[in-house]
């Protein structure tokens, strides 16, 4: 099955080089470019995309707000931000606004190509301990950080899926989970899915927001 990939970057060079990148694949196909996020939104109104790269600086629209205006719509493809630096508020933003991970520009081509396919098949985190980082840094601006975990949204899990929801947050992968649970690799799997499903989140990376945002985790990875 071939990822139908679009890059969004002001850069036309850059555009360049990922395009060679990802045309050189069997399974990915560029068919979309944009050089911001107005014309990301207009190649979405008549172009099929799986997965979308997207530049944060950009003119006229800005990479965080065209991620929240696509994820926003129907079928929505899965967003994966680019950015200068790895602690960077338009990386936290963007989680925020709806994408899947993100990366640095300047990351080895093989790490580039495993993150858009783990964000395509939605079953992983682009780099877990990063996203952990990032959030424990911006924690105090997430709104209403110190809401009860006893959180409607939360009622609906059980007791071992919150347990697994909590090391989630925490940035471990579903091997790790498993390992610490003392279950396989397959049924921490089944959890994480029915976790997405109860909540209604997309992928992990929301899955940490939320987490962070009833308090069932704080910063530095406590929780309580």
């Amino acid at each position: 099955m071939t990822i139908r990939v679009m890059l969004v970057d002001d850069q036309v060079l850059l555009r360049t080089g990922f395009g060679m990148v990802l045309a050189a694949q069997p399974d990915m196909e560029v068919v979309a470019e944009a050089g911001d996020g107005v014309e990301a939104l207009e190649a979405l109104r008549s172009t099929k995309v799986d997965v979308v790269l997207m530049d944060v600086r950009m003119p006229k629209l800005d990479g965080v707000e065209a991620t929240r205006r696509i994820c926003e719509q129907p079928d929505a493809p899965k967003v994966l931000i680019l950015t200068t630096f790895d602690l960077d508020e338009y990386a936290f933003s963007g989680l925020k606004a709806g994408a899947s991970g993100f990366m640095l520009k300047d990351v080895p081509p093989g790490e580039l190509l495993a993150a858009i396919r783990a964000v395509h098949s939605g079953d992983a985190v682009v780099a877990p301990s990063t996203t952990r980082r990032l959030l424990d840094r911006f924690a105090p601006m997430l709104p209403s950080g110190g809401r009860d975990p006893k959180h409607k949204e939360l009622e609906r899990l059980t007791e071992r899926e919150r347990e697994v929801m909590v090391l989630v947050a925490q940035g471990l992968s579903n091997g790790e989970i498993a390992a610490r649970l003392v279950l396989s690799e397959a049924t921490v799997k089944t959890h994480v899915g029915r976790i997405l499903t109860k909540l209604g989140l997309r992928d992990r990376v929301q899955v940490v927001v939320l987490a962070y945002e009833t308090g069932l985790v704080r910063a530095g990875g406590h929780h309580r």
